[in-house]
């Protein structure tokens, strides 16, 4: 099991990333959230299976069609508890 924080950096805020990377968790079975921060870039915490995590990252790196990612600053975090499933946070 892996947990990681990723923030996403680029044109991520009001096209949609929060629910497409919601989508693309549930579909992979990766716990953790999602939300916009206040410098305008999207934090994302997953936790799931090293290939289903890999997956999840390369989905985010296309994003949805009208996001521009410009950047993905990914960091492991140790524990992998705390997250039943995958939510959005407002």
């Amino acid at each position: 099991m892996r947990k990681i924080e990723i923030i996403v950096v680029g044109i991520v805020q009001g096209v949609g990333y929060r629910f497409f990377a919601a989508r693309v968790a549930h579909s992979l079975n990766i716990r953790g959230s999602v939300k916009n921060t206040i410098d305008g870039d999207v934090e994302i915490i997953a936790i799931g299976e090293e290939k289903d995590i890999g997956i999840f990252i390369e989905e985010l790196r296309k994003g949805p069609s009208m996001a521009r990612v410009v950047k993905m600053k990914i960091s492991e975090l140790s524990s992998t508890k705390g997250y039943e499933n995958f939510s959005i946070e407002y």
